[in-house]
């Protein structure tokens, strides 16, 4: 699949920045011209002012914001009247001001309906920034596969392209290479790195008809697998296709400003004009009957409406890029504050990612058992082997030889003429190496969920050695807290029952969920919903489906580009103490949009009365509403003053 250079996302922002800077190439003359005129630095005749801002603000309002207007329109017709019907409301009312105030004696507002425009378009634009990577993750994951695939043919290797690749076809994946689609393993022998799919950190021994999945990359051996699914069937596939069918369905957050300017709207509108009526009647005077509906209009006007909830988001955002935390999705800050359950992934967002030796049993000194294993294990590659090489931490190495690996089982070597075998239970009794007087010990390593490995030496027992994927190191606390919070917390893993209750009693959480295939966690996460609204925090691709499906996702920023991608909030330096800051930043900075749109309404209900009472001159009503959108705006600020 061939994916265009510029995606909609991008198109829609860019479309928007070219908005917002030819809407104020036009509005900043007109604010000039207005300060001009107010503090009277020089004279210009009234209607050839007039006329000036009528034709500087024409292209704000019905060119650059003709989409707006439109739009606006479609609410009035519909009766369902959204932010764009205000601010088309507004705008228009305002400057049609201008044009009756060159026939009628009222104030010319015209000026004020390019500035309202301007403001608008400017706050779309950071909207479209804020979620214009919406479906991101859906290109990384068709970016993921292999390009190219080399197949076996006639006893004859040759490169074709993916999309030729058929049922059947013999693959040839030599080590470091990515596997290019789902097949079964015909000849050859290796350890796959998975967790780009699994975001399991330890690499699975591949043998002859073993499963393997396209996108993962084959680490130390030569591999002839079959190919058994291509194109749309391939797992990669189908966690798009979960992606795809998750973004359609979720059902999108009612905004509570839209809900109130459903109401709002067509309340002003009857108010303005029952007031242009009982002032025509009142005073018989045309003109200032206009001026008070106008002023009505005006004093209405959403300016701090549309502010309220833009100016909250972006000082959110900036507060939580200055302590880890992004926010991809404005929608996650309002259904924050009614999430009930927290589900986490276990490998890489629980623990660090990748195995550490958590405990070593020797028999003999340490210095000799240290020296034997770290000097083994430096020959192999495995992440197991790495782990005991970092242990051991060695500044010499013995002299091995005959060193062999036997794959899935452990390693073999001689040192001084002495054969060394490190590796699993199974491994030892193929060797005939006695266990039984080491079994309580073995069994008390599995039981701390240990990858258990046995060293031998001469066909002796000398230690035994407990690796584990570390918890990382403020998991713990993060989840005591949140625990106090009232949250409750569950892990979700692939991990056995006995692995996942060992590390779910380490961290403080009581609920866990073990045996949990990759695609089966989005429908885990469908069948918490039932219970309330759920978190869910996640690192690996397998995540992904589960991140979008839950009502938050939250992203650690130390895994995958496609779990990134698919999270409302993102954790980049992937702690938990930053879900702990992510959640009470949203619930800080919805209940600031709350505030604002009090300020943003306050004024109105204080103002209005007035306003009809004649006692409030259009020009009064103009600073109202300035007031009012400077107040939303330093309440905003004010959120910097929250303690995250």
């Amino acid at each position: 699949m061939i994916l265009s250079k510029t995606t909609p996302e991008e198109k829609d922002i860019r479309n928007w920045k070219i908005k917002l800077i030819l809407a104020w190439l036009f509005t900043i003359p007109v604010a000039v011209l207005m300060f001009v005129e107010k503090f009277s630095l020089f004279m210009i005749e009234e209607k050839i002012m007039t006329i000036i801002l009528l034709i500087l603000s024409f292209p704000v309002m019905f060119i650059i914001g003709f989409s707006t207007i439109r739009s606006g329109l479609k609410g009035f017709t519909s009766l369902y009247f959204n932010m764009d019907s205000l601010i088309m409301l507004g705008t228009v009312i305002a400057y049609l001001t201008g044009i009756f105030s060159l026939f009628f004696v009222i104030q010319d507002y015209s000026g004020i309906s390019s500035m309202i425009m301007a403001f608008f378009i400017t706050g779309k634009f950071v909207e479209a920034k804020a979620k214009g990577r919406a479906t991101q993750e859906i290109r990384k994951l068709l970016e993921l596969g292999a390009k190219k695939a080399r197949i076996l043919k006639i006893h004859e290797e040759i490169e074709i392209p993916i999309e030729d690749l058929k049922l059947g076809d013999i693959m040839i994946v030599k080590p470091g290479e990515k596997i290019p689609t789902d097949g079964v393993v015909v000849k050859g022998a290796s350890s796959v790195d998975e967790s780009m799919v699994t975001g399991e950190s330890i690499p699975v021994e591949k043998n002859i008809n073993s499963n393997v999945i396209g996108a993962t990359i084959n680490q130390d051996g030569i591999l002839y697998i079959k190919a058994t699914k291509v194109g749309k069937d391939t797992f990669l596939a189908h966690i798009i296709e979960l992606l795809e069918e998750t973004q359609s369905t979720k059902i999108p957050i009612q905004k509570l400003a839209d809900k109130i300017t459903n109401i709002f709207v067509p309340t002003i509108l009857i108010i303005s004009a029952l007031s242009f009526v009982l002032w025509l009647y009142l005073s018989k005077d045309l003109s200032k009957a206009i001026g008070i509906s106008v002023a009505v209009l005006v004093i209405a006007c959403p300016c701090a409406l549309g502010l309220a909830t833009p100016t909250a988001i972006m000082v959110g955002t900036g507060i939580g890029a200055k302590k880890g935390i992004l926010i991809r999705k404005g929608e996650a800050i309002q259904t924050m504050k009614k999430v009930k359950i927290i589900v986490f992934d276990k490998t890489g967002t629980i623990t660090k990612g990748h195995p550490e030796v958590k405990e070593i049993y020797s028999l003999v000194k340490e210095n000799h058992l240290f020296e034997l294993i770290g000097s083994l294990e430096k020959l192999s590659e495995h992440p197991l082997s790495k782990a005991i090489v970092k242990k051991a931490d060695l500044k010499k190495y013995l002299d091995v030889k005959d060193f062999k690996i036997y794959r899935g089982k452990g390693v073999y070597g001689k040192i001084r003429n002495k054969e060394i075998l490190i590796g699993n239970m199974k491994f030892m009794q193929e060797k005939n190496i006695l266990l039984k007087n080491h079994g309580k010990k073995i069994k008390e390593f599995e039981e701390k969920a240990y990858t258990t490995l046995i060293v031998s030496e001469s066909k002796k027992i000398i230690g035994i050695i407990g690796i584990a994927d570390a918890i990382k190191e403020d998991s713990i606390h993060a989840i005591r807290i949140l625990n106090k919070l009232g949250f409750k917390t569950i892990m979700l893993t692939g991990d056995n029952a006995l692995t996942a209750k060992a590390i779910a009693e380490k961290v403080g959480i009581k609920h866990y969920i073990a045996n949990t295939l990759p695609e089966e966690k989005q429908n885990k996460i469908k069948e918490l919903q039932r219970f309330g609204m759920v978190a869910f925090v996640g690192d690996g691709i397998n995540d992904a489906p589960a991140l979008k499906q839950a009502n938050v996702g939250i992203a650690m920023g130390t895994g995958t580009d496609i779990a990134i991608e698919a999270g409302d909030l993102v954790i980049v330096n992937g702690s938990l103490i930053g879900v702990v800051k992510a959640i009470k930043l949203s619930k800080a900075t919805f209940k600031k949009i709350k505030q604002n749109l009090f300020w943003a309404f306050i004024y109105n209900i204080l103002m209005i009365p007035l306003a009809i009472a004649g006692f409030i001159h259009p020009v009064l009503a103009e600073i109202a509403m300035a007031l009012s959108s400077i107040t939303v705006v330093t309440n905003a600020n004010l959120l910097r003053r929250e303690r995250i």
